[in-house]
């Protein structure tokens, strides 16, 4: 392409970077798949170990063989990270993207345990990586309807900052009038633990660790409960209606240079760093 930025043009991969490429990052070939597979595996397997090393029992029967297992899936994804950093134009780009940061973590642990016993068992956050199960599968109608939420999420944040700051105002000033109410001898022996109450009641969990006692403060409480179900459905409004803007059909094509995905059905270049689209 004659009018294509040098910057674009290098952006583009060639030789053995272009071949592990689309084996690590595409799903459309049959290596692509196996190798998605046998990565979920390898993640399943070793959450799995992590979980039962737990276990008391289990551990001191086969706590070496666990930790052998451990460090054996830890130095796999060591490596499968490396050849992911490997096998695209901008590194940087896909370390500091979410799949990156969680490749990361998914190997820091076990290197943090040998200073920080029990560091090990942070690679549950493993699981998160599980995730590329929609994209080895073809299940992106549903990582579509992830992506909307989130955006859903992110348009709507201004009008669930002021509810939730209205809502923070509102169990402070339930808190102190059952603290007014109630008083030490039932149980509320301060305000921020009258507050806790109010949040407790007002989000409908109930733990009954502290409850009114006075015929006042039952009628307080139950107020407070009628009011929290009127509470808890804002945001749900606020969310539902930002979501019918977030519909868009998109493609599950990963940008070569910084591995993106999210791109429009006829997108030719990535619309995050503006490298060229396979």
């Amino acid at each position: 392409m004659s009018g294509q930025s040098p910057a674009l043009e290098k952006s583009v991969l060639e030789g053995w970077r272009a071949r592990l490429h689309t084996i690590i990052y595409e799903t459309d070939t049959p290596a692509g798949r196996f190798f998605d597979a046998s990565l979920i595996a390898a993640i399943v397997i070793s959450v799995i170990l992590i979980m039962l090393d737990s276990v008391s029992w289990i551990n001191e029967g086969y706590g070496r063989v666990i930790y052998a297992a451990e460090w054996f899936f830890t130095i796999f994804f060591t490596i499968e990270y490396a050849l992911r950093l490997a096998c695209v134009a901008r590194p940087a780009r896909y370390a500091t993207s979410f799949f990156g940061i969680v490749d990361l973590m998914a190997i820091i642990p076990t290197f943090l345990d040998l200073l920080i016993p029990g560091g090990r068992y942070l690679l549950v956050i493993r699981v998160l990586r599980v995730l590329r199960i929609f994209r080895t599968f073809k299940l992106f109608e549903y990582m579509n309807e992830g992506m909307f939420i989130v955006q859903a999420m992110k348009a709507s944040r201004k009008k669930i900052s002021v509810f939730l700051l209205a809502v923070l105002t509102l169990v402070v000033v339930l808190g102190s009038l059952m603290y007014l109410i109630e008083g030490a001898e039932n149980g509320f022996t301060s305000i921020p633990r009258s507050i806790y109450w109010a949040i407790v009641t007002m989000t409908t969990v109930g733990y009954g660790d502290v409850a009114p006692k006075t015929t006042l403060g039952m009628g307080l409480a139950a107020v407070v409960m009628i009011l929290g179900y009127a509470i808890l459905a804002v945001p749900t409004g606020i969310v539902t209606v930002e979501m019918v803007h977030a519909s868009a059909q998109k493609s599950s094509q990963a940008c070569p240079s910084c591995c993106g995905e999210g791109h429009d059905i006829d997108a030719v270049f990535c619309k995050r760093c503006g490298g060229k689209l396979n």
